[in-house]
Order: structure tokens, then sequence, then C-alpha cells
């Protein structure tokens, strides 16, 4: 399968495009800043392209089978649109181009209902401007997870609990409600990718993924 990598050369992103060369796929890799990506296999090709520019995006996911975005932006104080406009990117694209499997990284805690009373507090307890950074990314990350979900594709959400690094797969759960506290590692988020986009057993559906407690 010929798989696109938005965000290939984050930490997940790398993670992504690793296990996707072994499970026998070619990648292309889309990053900003393609010096810097380690891997150098004829497996992948390495683009150099903004997630923001979507002549650019048409442009990387044409010809493929299937896209990945985990792309991400960091807490700020000012509106944030990173994520919700590299899906509208992205979807278009898709759409023009008659490529149907789209997976996407958001995250946990959206919804008031995946949050157990330990996060309910810890977020109130939390200074203001600590919660203003967060609530800028938070409300992206739902604009972006309901321009994927309008989309008439095949798509499936991924929304990780607090990502935690590790260096093997651990024995996670995929699940369609979040555990209490939930945890992620990095390397459990990128298995699954790959996984489903091999397999596709959550199609049009929003998942958690939990690393295994014992093996954080």
């Amino acid at each position: 399968m010929k798989l696109v990598v938005f965000g290939a050369n984050s930490p997940t992103g790398r993670l992504v495009t690793a296990m996707a060369m072994t499970a026998g796929h070619t990648v292309t890799a889309i990053t900003r800043r393609p010096a810097d990506f380690p891997f150098c296999d004829h497996r992948v090709q390495v683009a150099e392209a903004d997630s923001m520019d979507a002549d650019a995006v048409d442009w990387v996911v044409r010809g493929h089978d299937a896209v990945i975005s985990v792309v991400g932006a960091p807490p700020s104080l000012r509106p944030v649109t990173v994520c919700s406009q590299t899906a509208y990117n992205i979807v278009k694209a898709m759409i023009g181009n008659g490529v149907r499997h789209l997976l996407c990284v958001g995250s946990a805690g959206l919804d008031a209902a995946d949050l157990s009373r330990a996060d309910l507090l810890g977020q109130r307890a939390a200074r203001p401007v600590v919660l203003a950074c967060s609530r800028a990314v938070r409300e992206d990350v739902r604009r972006m997870e309901n321009v994927v979900r309008e989309a008439g594709l095949d798509w499936t959400l991924f929304r990780p609990g607090r990502l935690v690094g590790r260096n093997d797969v651990s024995d996670y759960r995929i699940a369609p409600v979040p555990e209490p506290r939930l945890l992620t590692s990095r390397v459990d988020l990128a298995h699954a990718l790959v996984h489903e986009v091999t397999h596709g057993d959550h199609v049009r559906r929003i998942v958690y993924v939990a690393t295994a407690r014992r093996a954080v």
C-alpha cells in the first residue's frame, strides 16, 4: 500500500514511518524539514510540503492509497488553526484524487464525558494561562475531527491520552471510550495506526489507545 504520512518528522510520525516500512508499505513522508528526516530507504520518499498549503497537499496525496496525519500544534495563547486547516486540505485533496482511507490523530479529553473526576479536578486546579494555552489547541482539534467526520471518507480518528515514551509495543487496548487517566505510548499509537491502515478494523469510528499500565 502507498501511504502518505503528514507530520512524519514528529516523534510519532517517525515511528509510523518505520513501522509502515516494516509492514511492507511504501511511504511518502511529508515534512517541512526534509534534511532532518532520519530515514534513507527505497520504501520512503521524503517530500517537502507545508500541510497548510492546499496545492502542496493535493500534489503529495495524488496517487496514494491512504493518508495518515499525526499533525499537532503546541499550546498557544493565540488562535490555533493548523490541525483543522491541515484536515481540510487533506480531505479536499483526497476527494479530488479518489483516495478514501484517512487516519487522523486527535486527543482524549475533547469531551467532558472523556474526563474522569480526577482529570476535571486537575483542570480546575491548573493555572489560567495553562488552561488558555491548551484550550486553543483542543478547540482546533475538535474542528479537525468535525472536518474529518463530515467528509464522507473511510476515516478513523485516534484519541490518545497523555503521550509517554516507551521502546517497544505493549499489550495496548483499542476502545470506543477512554480509560480513566488514559496513558498512551507513542510506539503503541504508531502501531495502532499502521495496523488500522492495513486492516481497517475501525472505519468511521473514534477510538482510544490505552497503553498497558504495567508497561509504563
